[in-house]
């Protein structure tokens, strides 16, 4: 009876140590020892926005503002009413613009100084939270402010300012390039490079050539006005002229059938296809004229010095692009390559925008020079042409064999050596 007594105590014993255990560890679980975090809260600060609208107004929208015009011109990069419609349309186009009250009814920022911090920031290439002691607004409303800018832009006036030429547009295009003594001449075509700062690691080898840097490249098409009439921007850095031509679009409405059909005079010879003025990395097709290396004979320097000339109106638009919106210039600082396309493509827009705008205050040529009757030109576009031809395989080879022919190419390219020589030659000897 002791024996059995003594047993059940030690049972007891034995049962009561494992609750202990037990309850030892599901407290040691269910209660954490961890010391809890300090909670940190966002810093309030009163940006006072009404007295940055009310500066900004009086600076340069007043009836009397504090700085000339020219200093407006300067600093947002166009003329006062061309901004103000600009900020009209985006202000009705894009919500993020309107201006709005919060939950205690105080106003927001105005579409001016959105669309002012935006366009500084494009223009000089500066930091977000530059804008914040004279725009009162915040980085992150700053780069908010850039993204929907840039996207409002493209949807509001892409369609108009960053089209494919019109008939309309051919035919101007077509008096100038004769003017200059190239018939048929629709423009100068090259490329340029964006060098790509917080480029992904992972794709540095892709964007990469010769100084080392990822860059992004740029093709553009322009004219002597400087409006860029074709942009493809995107190919990585490591390809040239020529690769970057494979993946282009530039003859897409040729190809398919939805370009106007065109007819000019070279020498006494009747053609049927623009062209481009390029450089010597180009191939020799029937849409594309360098100029000469090592020239040999007044006609062949005659050409070579023109067809150089000419040629550098996508030059200049370049380097006008970059001088106007420095963001551009400098190497871009987005990670999303999206987001730096919208912006290449919204910069183009704008500067052709600012073209048009400005295009009345200098000429390049006299108008009257392609009215009807003497010194009409030989460059027509067929109004009466239609582009519903059918899209089908045959077509497009064809139309591609023509866009290639390297004889077409030669031949051509003597027709102008002769057309220029007789054009400016006399002035030469």
């Amino acid at each position: 009876m002791s024996s059995w007594s003594s047993d059940q105590e030690v049972d007891d014993m034995v049962e009561e140590e494992v609750d202990s255990i037990v309850e030892e560890i599901q407290n040691h679980w269910t209660q954490s020892e961890d010391p809890q975090l300090p909670v940190f809260r966002r810093v309030h600060i009163n940006r006072d926005r009404e007295g940055g609208h009310n500066r900004l107004w009086s600076d340069y929208f007043s009836e009397n503002p504090t700085y000339t015009q020219g200093m407006f011109r300067r600093r947002f990069r166009m003329n006062k009413p061309l901004f103000l419609r600009i900020v009209n349309s985006i202000e009705h186009g894009v919500p993020y613009f309107k201006q709005r009250r919060d939950a205690t009814g105080r106003l927001g920022l105005s579409a001016l100084q959105k669309c002012t911090a935006a366009i500084r920031m494009m223009a000089y290439g500066s930091a977000a939270d530059m804008m914040d002691e004279y725009l009162r607004l915040a980085d992150t409303t700053a780069h908010k402010c850039l993204e929907e800018f840039v996207s409002g832009v493209i949807n509001l006036f892409g369609e108009e300012y960053l089209r494919r030429p019109t008939a309309e547009d051919l035919q101007r295009l077509l008096n100038i390039g004769e003017y200059r003594g190239f018939p048929g001449m629709i423009g100068s075509i090259d490329c340029m490079h964006w060098e790509w700062k917080n480029c992904p690691t992972a794709w540095k080898g892709q964007y990469s050539r010769g100084s080392g840097k990822p860059t992004i490249v740029l093709e553009a098409v322009a004219s002597q006005d400087l409006w860029i009439w074709h942009a493809f921007f995107g190919p990585p850095g490591t390809l040239n002229d020529i690769n970057v031509l494979d993946r282009s679009p530039v003859f897409d409405d040729i190809l398919e059938g939805r370009a106007p059909r065109i007819t000019y005079v070279v020498n006494g010879r009747q053609y049927k296809m623009a062209y481009y003025l390029t450089d010597g990395i180009y191939p020799k097709w029937a849409t594309f004229i360098q100029s000469i290396t090592l020239p040999q004979g007044q006609k062949n320097q005659l050409l070579a010095r023109y067809q150089e000339a000419c040629r550098k109106d996508v030059e200049r638009a370049f380097g006008v692009l970059q001088a106007r919106f420095a963001i551009v210039k400098n190497p871009a600082l987005f990670l999303d390559k999206a987001k730096i396309g919208k912006i290449m493509r919204a910069c183009i827009i704008l500067h052709n925008m600012i073209v048009e705008d400005e295009r009345h205050e200098y000429s390049f040529y006299d108008p009257s020079e392609f009215y009807q009757g003497e010194g009409s030109g030989t460059s027509h576009v067929d109004l009466s042409y239609s582009t519903d031809r059918p899209t089908n395989l045959h077509n497009i080879m064809t139309m591609r064999n023509d866009v290639r022919d390297p004889k077409m190419h030669d031949r051509l390219q003597k027709d102008l050596i002769e057309h220029i020589w007789q054009k400016f030659g006399a002035t030469q000897q």
